[in-house]
């Protein structure tokens, strides 16, 4: 009832005047389109404006919801050619005021508001410049205009990306006009906000989301860019989270250069984002090996990386995936061994196979996953039972590694412990690992699996004893065994791309707990 009245407000007179307010001052800083290339694919084929008819856009009634959203965000115009008559670009701008002065739902989604403020406001040669004395005063008055209706609004948006856009739109809408309205001060303390809300102490999402941290750190640099070129003081606080996210890219990214698929990453190849950096003099280091409570151990040639994090509390837990102690093993720039990615909210059903324990390098016990989820509507899931980490240690030398790591996801239901050991011994090129499941009391007979994912490439060879099987990946091969429990080759689903799958193999280990303490080892070699 409370949407549908607030629905009903916002296009209501009422609302379009409290947001439709004097504005007297001219666009005065202009950004640079080329800060854009962070946070927008562009493509290198441009196109010239005059090879379009978009008069009769806003009104075609044909498109699906996607498209609506991609026109009326205007990010479509860092695909134009510079040569494209600003006059045209200019005279859509118009069709579209004429259309969408006042508040619609499909053409002022927050979202939509926001990246569409960004783009006029750096597309300026198109949307602004040569232009007459009224255009460039409806310009500016509908700048404010959508600049009151994020403000408005912002407090409802409950996605942190999406508010974070939002901010950073309303900062530049007070740089471009000199704050005027105060519309910086204002983006400002909501930036502030949401560091605090959503970051925890060491500057790392609290939803433990990785691709979150490289969105947060793209758009500080984009607003630190911004205060840079309009010759406004870059505050503090920006420094300081740019330099803690900056670590946590050098970590994840930099240092191994590879996209690790734990909590809702995908692969994203941010070598782009790279040039971006260091083209405008970003250099990030960090040498410890644990952050954001996930262990990465490596050298020039191999890495593995295991998470031994927490789940986050349920609010930040909208991506979080039930991987707790799953880990990726790296040889020459090759994942050997891999979790399955993530499949997002748009198929409800893939989203929630790609959240269970069952598509991570981990064990499960009865078929049920470390952690449970729950269904907030349709398209949100979030966790309903978490867990913690009870135990973890790490040892670091030249040819050897060890990483210790427990967790009590199982504690409440089946009272018991899961702790995995991993190490590397780095001249024989072994991985050994030994599960443990412990109880307090005796364990009763449950059915467990430990699954080890592989890329869509492996391929893999089973032997007749059922104790080995030979991995081959390009010019590599790697012998997998288990001595004291049957091992075998399973189908599954690899989501690395996003918004994609594609059929993979995974080795699985089952049995049968059946004593106080169980421990089941396992050992890849290089062959």
């Amino acid at each position: 009832m409370l949407d549908f009245l607030r629905k009903i407000y916002l296009k209501s007179i009422i609302y379009d005047k409290k947001i439709s307010k004097n504005f007297d001052k001219n666009l005065h800083y202009k950004p640079s389109v080329h800060l854009l290339t962070s946070i927008i694919k562009v493509q290198t084929k441009k196109f010239n404006i005059n090879d379009f008819s978009l008069e009769s856009v806003w009104i075609n009634k044909k498109l699906d919801q996607k498209k609506i959203k991609k026109l009326n965000n205007f990010f479509w115009l860092l695909s134009l050619d510079l040569r494209s008559s600003n006059k045209s670009v200019q005279s859509i701008i118009k069709n579209w005021l004429e259309i969408n002065y006042r508040y619609k739902s499909e053409s002022w989604d927050f979202n939509t508001t926001s990246k569409r403020l960004i783009s006029w406001l750096s597309n300026s040669k198109l949307t602004y410049d040569d232009s007459n004395k009224q255009y460039k005063k409806d310009f500016d008055n509908i700048i404010q205009k959508q600049a009151f209706h994020l403000i408005n609004q912002i407090e409802k948006i409950e996605d942190y990306k999406n508010k974070l856009v939002g901010i950073s739109a309303i900062i530049l809408v007070g740089l471009c006009y000199n704050d005027y309205k105060n519309f910086t001060s204002r983006g400002l303390a909501h930036l502030k906000k949401i560091i605090k809300n959503f970051m925890d102490n060491y500057g790392f999402p609290k939803s433990r989301n990785i691709k979150s941290s490289i969105f947060f750190l793209k758009y500080l640099i984009l607003i630190r860019e911004w205060f840079r070129e309009s010759q406004n003081e870059i505050p503090e606080f920006i420094n300081e989270n740019i330099f803690y996210l900056g670590q946590s890219y050098a970590f994840f990214w930099q240092n191994i250069n590879s996209d690790l698929l734990f909590n809702g990453n995908n692969k994203s190849n941010n070598s782009d984002f790279d040039l971006y950096l260091k083209r405008l003099g970003y250099s990030f280091k960090y040498k410890n090996n644990e952050l954001g409570s996930y262990i990465i151990l490596k050298n020039k040639k191999n890495n593995i990386a295991l998470d031994a994090g927490p789940s986050p509390i349920k609010k930040f837990s909208n991506d979080y995936q039930a991987g707790a102690l799953s880990f990726e093993f790296i040889s020459n720039g090759k994942k050997i061994i891999t979790n399955s990615g993530y499949h997002s909210k748009r198929n409800i059903k893939l989203n929630e196979l790609s959240r269970s324990s069952a598509s991570h390098n981990v064990l499960t016990i009865d078929d049920n996953s470390s952690c449970k989820f729950m269904k907030k509507n349709d398209s949100e899931i979030y966790i309903k039972n978490g867990l913690k980490i009870t135990h973890k240690d790490i040892i670091y030398e030249k040819n050897y590694w060890k990483i210790v790591a427990e967790h009590d996801g199982y504690l409440k239901k089946y009272d018991l412990l899961y702790r995995r050991e991993i190490e590397f011994f780095l001249e024989q090129n072994k991985l050994i690992g030994t599960e443990k499941i412990l109880g307090k009391k005796k364990i009763p007979n449950l059915k467990f699996d430990i699954r080890f994912h592989l890329c869509p490439s492996v391929k893999v060879m089973k032997t007749q004893d059922n104790k080995s099987i030979f991995i081959e990946l390009e010019n590599e091969g790697w012998k997998f065994s288990c001595n004291d429990y049957e091992i075998d080759i399973d189908n599954g689903l690899y989501f690395a791309d996003k918004n994609k799958y594609t059929e993979n193999q995974n080795i699985f280990i089952s049995g049968i707990t059946n004593s106080q303490n169980n421990y089941i080892k396992w050992e890849l070699t290089k062959i």
